[in-house]
């Protein structure tokens, strides 16, 4: 089977246990995540071969970092090991209508620091299909962001099928130019883009009438514009997913997507998720679930399904990977919402 391969910075999560708040902190968990090291994980979780390329220190730390992403099963081969430090994350948990909180310390980090040409792209590609990104690695840093187009460009021109989240970071876009201005050429490569519910209004401007996320309600037709104002902009994309998350509290969401491909918009299921155990990661599994259910299906409405049913059940565990089956999200996915011992 052909490999998937997902591009960009892991970090060390730092969190203080349970939902105490960062003034309360005697210590910290700590564990790694990050965007596209998240999708590898749920990928590699469903039974699929994935390479996770990314840049880390030469250093005990980034030792720890490759030998956790080695115990879930994903691809190591390509890393390139160098620069002074990994990027740390601290995450505070949030509960009922205290939102979480991040605070990043990633300046200067291995990944940050990564120039074109450290990367072997053609080589990395050699036996792939597909290739993920996310909006989060260009907002790293100039270096960061042409790296990406690097891989994005060679990738395209190696017929890979090529899928972006455009997640949108207020706080990383800091190096001096603005997502409107690298974004565009970065997406008119792709062929598959996905984003939340807010994505594509806070990257390009396309914003979905009448909605509003923080009263909870996000209509699913509303989506519809979105979809087909991305489309048209970007001619190379071949589908659009748009993740609808409804905030009634930390604690309590609804979670679904629409997929449009072709002018045909499809509908996921929606789940009243409460109480979310740890929603960082929730998009990344969507994003992993999306891409395994347009492998192993034909049939685009189950691979949303299925997607959205994946990225339901990864609100229900602690870290930023999503570690559930296959089976798992079929029986969600089928119906079954009942949570009930499997004995």
């Amino acid at each position: 089977m052909d490999t998937i391969v997902t591009f960009g910075e892991i970090m060390l999560r730092l969190s203080p246990p349970g939902f105490q708040r960062f003034i309360q902190a005697r210590g910290f968990d700590a564990i790694y995540g990050g965007g596209e090291a998240n999708v590898a994980a749920t990928l590699a979780h469903f039974g699929l071969p994935v390479e996770y390329v990314t840049r880390l220190p030469a250093n005990d730390i980034g030792d720890a970092c490759l030998n956790f992403l080695r115990q879930y099963g994903i691809g190591t081969r390509h890393v390139v090991r160098g620069g002074e430090r990994l990027g740390i994350y601290f995450l505070e948990m949030g509960s009922a209508q205290r939102g979480s909180k991040v605070i990043y310390d990633r300046a200067g980090s291995a990944l940050a620091t990564v120039q074109p040409g450290m990367i072997d792209w053609r080589a990395l590609f050699s036996g792939a299909s597909w290739f993920h990104w996310t909006g989060i690695t260009p907002a790293i840093s100039e270096g960061a962001a042409r790296v990406c187009l690097e891989g994005v460009q060679v990738a395209r021109e190696m017929g890979l099928t090529i899928s972006c989240d455009l997640n949108y970071r207020r706080k990383l876009w800091r190096w001096g130019k603005a997502p409107a201005e690298v974004m565009p050429e970065l997406v008119g490569l792709c062929d598959i883009a996905i984003g939340n519910e807010e994505d594509a209004d806070k990257v390009f401007g396309i914003r979905a009438p009448e909605v509003d996320v923080t009263a909870g309600r996000v209509e699913a037709e509303a989506y519809r514009f979105v979809c087909e104002e991305l489309s048209r902009r970007f001619p190379s994309l071949q589908a659009v997913a748009i993740t609808l998350r409804g905030s009634l509290s930390a604690s309590h969401n609804t979670w679904s997507a629409v997929l449009w491909r072709g002018g045909t918009l499809y509908v996921g299921p929606k789940y009243s998720i409460i109480p979310i155990v740890d929603r960082v990661g929730g998009g990344d599994s969507f994003c992993g679930g999306l891409i395994y259910g347009l492998r192993s299906f034909q049939d685009d409405r189950r691979a949303l399904n299925f997607a959205v049913a994946a990225s339901c059940l990864k609100h229900t565990i602690r870290g930023d990977f999503n570690l559930v089956s296959v089976a798992e999200v079929e029986k969600l996915a089928g119906g079954d919402v009942s949570g009930r011992v499997s004995r």
